[in-house]
This record gives C-alpha cells, structure tokens and sequence, in this order.
C-alpha cells in the first residue's frame, strides 16, 4: 500500500523555481505549549483525517501571513524528511472564542 502524500511544496522544490499559485488550507494541528509559551508543533492533521508527524521545526519566525497583512508565524518543519513551511495566523479580535489557526499553502494546479 503506498504512503499517503503530503502535498504542499517542499521549500526545496520552491528554490530557483517559478513560485507557484497557492492556497490556504486550514489545518488541525497538535501542538505543545513549553513554559515560556513557545508553541512547538507536533502533528497536522488533514481535513479527510490522513495525520502526519512533524519530526522536527528547524525554524520559527515571525511573518505576516498571506500578504493581507495578518500577524502569526512561520515555522518550518521536517515532515517525512522533507522541509514544509507551516504558519500559526492570530484570528481577527472580533471572535472571542477564536486565538489563532494554524494553516499550510497548497499549490494550485497551472493553467494552461
């Protein structure tokens, strides 16, 4: 039986190349939370139920999502040994029950 894939572009696959059109896709996220309030990341967990395992975050940063101007972050991890780019948004103020959404960016199909 074949492995399902995780299909956003790999960081490595961006390099050099012409960026692609891509989309959000909100995702479920287990994460832990250390004493100083650093999120780290554990799994995601796609909408149809397929769930990865993140093997390692190389990098966090601050980023402003999506080019809307949004806060969150930009973390990048290690999931089947490739390197993928997972980003925390804060959620609009106006949601009270709402702190943030984690989301991945999935290349969109070229047009011909």
């Amino acid at each position: 039986m074949a492995k399902p894939t995780f299909s956003t572009p790999s960081v490595s696959a961006l390099k050099g190349a012409r960026p692609p059109r891509l989309k959000k896709v909100y995702v479920k996220v287990n994460s832990d939370f250390d004493p100083t309030g650093y999120i780290l990341p554990r799994a995601i967990t796609w909408e149809d139920g397929r769930t990865f395992k993140i093997e390692a975050v190389k990098d966090f940063r601050p980023a402003a999502c999506y080019r809307q101007g949004v806060e969150g972050a930009c973390y990048t991890i290690m999931i089947r040994g490739e390197e993928r780019r997972l980003f925390f948004e804060w959620a609009d103020s106006a949601f009270a029950n709402r702190i943030a959404r984690w989301y991945v960016e999935v290349a969109l199909p070229e047009a011909n």
